[in-house]
């Protein structure tokens, strides 16, 4: 049996981008049917069962995945590059969120602001440490302060798992951070 790390990285390929490639059809919501699933993931995985993919979902660190309340249904929480409606609740948010990202992609940030990529959405954080792990695992990190505060009129969503979405933030609410604030 592969790892539960790399079934729930194919999981989090399946059930955000690219559905078809277990033979899945995800509905508006971004639901899909979890035995179409464990029959889909078989085909590359033939150990992954019910078992295997409660597993994956109770102890998936950033609760990527929810069931439907009868258990018969599976999506992912955020993080679709495929049209669905997970049904986020619009809320205002605080006054300052966080984004970590590479040092690679600094200068565009900075110019063009942040862009959702192959995404429906930008995803922000609660907090600054977060932030630096999300943006580590692209090169190395900076992170940039969202003055969310400052942009009235934009949209702004709430996973269940406590990812904070937007469309897009301009450059002007960004102010890019070299160290965790309170440090000087």
């Amino acid at each position: 049996m592969k790892s539960l790390t790399q079934t729930g990285r194919y999981l989090s390929l399946l059930l955000r981008h690219k559905p078809e490639k277990a033979g899945l059809t995800l509905d508006r919501h971004g639901w899909a049917d979890a035995t179409a699933l464990i029959e889909g993931v078989r085909r590359t995985h033939p150990d992954f069962n019910r078992r295997v993919l409660e597993e994956i979902v109770r102890t998936d660190k950033k609760q990527r995945y929810s069931f439907s309340e009868d258990g018969t249904k599976i999506r992912a929480n955020q993080g679709h590059s495929i049209p669905v409606d997970v049904g986020l609740e619009r809320l205002d948010p605080p006054e300052s969120l966080w984004h970590g990202t590479a040092e690679k992609y600094l200068a565009s940030i900075q110019k063009e602001g942040l862009k959702p990529g192959n995404r429906l959405y930008v995803h922000l954080s609660n907090d600054y440490e977060t932030a630096v792990k999300v943006g580590s695992r692209h090169g190395k990190p900076v992170v940039f302060r969202v003055h969310t505060g400052e942009m009235a009129g934009f949209p702004f969503f709430r996973s269940v798992n406590g990812v904070w979405q937007t469309a897009r933030v301009p450059a002007q609410y960004l102010e890019l951070c070299t160290e965790a604030p309170g440090n000087g």
